[in-house]
């Protein structure tokens, strides 16, 4: 990570600005840090200057791996400077905020970076396994169009999601062919990352594409009776 300044957002921002970038890295933005534990910006801006400063004690190596100047707009269209932070970034920083609140809000990040990371997890699986699917639909068709592949993308979609990889796009407000996939919720990507290691299977044994939907519907009904009945009993 040494020398990593290009934070893109891959998966989208939650409610507490808790995202992963473009190298799967889950991060936090310092401006919601700042609002949810009840400071102005300027004063954790300072804390982190303080943490990367020359007599703080931590290594300049963990101040670039954790701490990444990344920048915003405000309201008078001024490029001004937050940062994007890591998980340990974050713990270094809120060592420095005490009490009652300020615990109860350490705990929800560690959270929601614990969430993210195994999402980040989830996603990164998924999209390994993607080669397998496709390499088993050209075994299917000896001939394969651009639209074999779109739509066993789209009935694993329309599964998981209710709708079209497009449809989703326009119902999100998500930009056309950008992938939909960081923008599901966990639930989403763990039924999507399933469905299609048997679909990988199906591929090569069940080649008629509405038998292939038939059974994957089923699969993920039974999935979800499995679900109720683990919550019923606990």
């Amino acid at each position: 990570m040494k020398g990593r300044r290009n934070v893109k957002e891959i998966i989208p921002k939650d409610a507490y600005g808790v995202f992963a970038d473009n190298h799967d890295v889950a991060l936090v933005d310092s401006r919601y840090v700042a609002q949810y534990f009840e400071k102005e910006h300027k004063t954790v801006l300072r804390n982190i200057d303080a943490i990367l400063g020359v007599d703080s004690g931590f290594s300049p190596e963990f101040g670039r791996h954790n701490f990444v100047p990344i920048s915003y707009k405000d309201q008078q269209n001024r490029k001004q400077r937050c940062y994007a932070i890591t998980r340990d970034g974050f713990t270094a920083l809120a060592m420095g905020f005490t009490g009652k609140k300020a615990a109860k809000f350490k705990e929800l990040y560690i959270r929601r970076f614990n969430e993210m990371e195994r999402f980040i997890r989830t996603l990164v699986l998924t999209r390994k396994e993607f080669p397998l699917l496709t390499e088993n639909i050209k075994l299917l068709h000896d001939n394969p169009k651009p639209y074999h592949f779109s739509n066993e993308c789209d009935m694993i979609n329309r599964i998981v999601t209710g709708m079209s990889a497009k449809q989703f796009r326009q119902a999100n407000g998500i930009e056309k062919g950008k992938s939909i996939r960081p923008y599901l919720n966990d639930a989403q990507i763990q039924l999507m990352e399933t469905l299609q290691k048997v679909d990988i299977g199906l591929l090569v044994s069940v080649p008629d594409f509405e038998q292939r939907k038939r059974y994957l519907e089923w699969y993920k009904m039974k999935l979800e009776e499995k679900a109720v009945g683990e919550q019923t009993a606990a």
